[in-house]
């Protein structure tokens, strides 16, 4: 079990279970949209940023995404670190049926693949070492490689969103961090070669 050092928030309660078999860290809940609502969990959420750093892990869905946006905006960005996870088709062992989108949330993903998104958040674990040779990709990158300022820049993001699993919700300046996480500047630019 991995001990993490930043605290985790996810949607609900079951993501929170899913995780808790998973890692030995603080996870806190945003009950789904009630985050909107609820000013004193937001606070919390903001003093535990502050304390020790927040991992939004959200599910890739529609939703999961108003939430992080909501997150974003709501704490400052150097608290943060994003966790994503890949687009999986399925349903959650507890429904009946899969969700409006038909993927899996945070609930649903083998454990595995959370630790694996964990690690690519830049998750500090205790007793390992964040590798730097991540986050070296810019602006100007993306312009160079016609993911942004093109007429078919967005069919581009799409495509290497498509390519790399990432949920295809990403803006893209969502894209330039989930990449800044998981791959260096070289492979991405092999990446859009190979394209």
């Amino acid at each position: 079990m991995l001990k993490i050092r930043e605290v985790i928030v996810v949607e609900g309660r079951y993501d929170k279970n899913t995780l808790s078999q998973v890692v030995d860290a603080t996870i806190l809940e945003t009950s789904g949209f009630g985050i909107f609502k609820d000013q004193a969990q937001l606070e919390l959420l903001r003093k535990a940023a502050q304390k020790r750093g927040l991992i939004i892990f959200t599910d890739s869905d529609g939703a999961g995404f108003v939430i992080r946006n909501f997150l974003k905006s709501a704490i400052k960005p150097q608290y943060l670190k994003h966790a994503y996870i890949p687009d999986m088709f399925g349903k959650e062992k507890r429904k009946n049926a899969p969700g409006k989108e038909g993927k899996l949330g945070v609930e649903g993903m083998p454990p595995e693949v959370i630790v694996d998104c964990l690690r690519k958040a830049g998750a500090t674990v205790e007793g390992e070492e964040i590798c730097s040779k991540y986050g070296q990709i810019t602006k100007q990158d993306f312009m160079e490689l016609g993911l942004s300022g093109g007429p078919d820049s967005k069919q581009k993001r799409q495509a290497l969103i498509k390519k790399l699993a990432l949920p295809e919700h990403l803006s893209a300046n969502a894209l330039l961090q989930a990449l800044n996480l998981l791959y260096t500047k070289e492979e991405i630019y092999r990446l859009m070669n190979d394209l």
